[in-house]
């Protein structure tokens, strides 16, 4: 049974997603919110498979939201679920660690099939999403993100991390403390502006380093 947690301020809009939801067998709602602070206490609760993220709600937002929940519930799948296909949000989103992003006019089917991938970790994108991705992804790197702003250590370490390696494995193949590994894996997202190991990943494959 996949346990989902759905976040609106709008109860209308929650009561509409429970009663698709409740056609699927494999499918049961187990909390819902009005914001993205509410969403996160009932996450670290509840434990839901997925969450179903408004972005545009009063007090905390979707994308603080998405940051907050998966914080209290590092294995939930967030799904953003917005009637507004937002370009400036779309990443952000991603970002904060959105699996998925769709549209609130998705069919109801396809919203189910989208949380029953999102449980196996496999995204569904809205095509302005994707979009979006594409573009962030192709575009020129800015200052953020340059490769002089990376010490050679952290440079092994980038490369290492876009091969697949856990922090443990790069630092027996460094010769170093898997804590100090921590360290610069810390100094990377800072200093590129990213937000997780895959994040990291991809910028290392994008730039050519590996």
């Amino acid at each position: 049974m996949i346990r989902v947690l759905i976040v609106d301020d709008h109860k209308m809009v929650r009561e509409g997603l429970k009663i698709y939801l409740a056609t699927e067998p494999e499918i049961t709602v187990v909390g819902e919110a009005e914001n993205g602070e509410e969403a996160a206490r009932l996450a670290a609760e509840l434990r839901p498979d997925v969450i179903l993220m408004d972005l545009i709600m009063p007090h905390v937002d979707g994308v603080e939201g998405t940051r907050r929940c998966l914080a209290a519930c590092p294995e939930a799948r967030v799904i953003v679920l917005t009637s507004m296909p937002d370009d400036d949000l779309v990443v952000p989103a991603i970002r904060a660690g959105a699996l998925s992003y769709v549209l609130k006019d998705i069919a109801a089917e396809d919203l189910a099939e989208a949380i029953k991938k999102a449980v196996a970790g496999q995204p569904t994108l809205h095509p302005l999403a994707a979009q979006r991705m594409m573009q962030e992804l192709t575009a020129p790197q800015n200052s953020r993100a340059r490769v002089d702003e990376i010490s050679p250590r952290e440079m092994e370490v980038l490369r290492l991390i876009a091969q697949g390696l856990s922090n443990k494995e790069i630092g027996e193949r460094l010769f170093i403390a898997e804590r100090t590994v921590k360290t610069h894996v810390s100094h990377l997202l800072e200093k590129l502006q990213l937000q997780d190991r895959t994040q990291l990943a991809i910028y290392a494959l994008q730039n050519k380093l590996v």
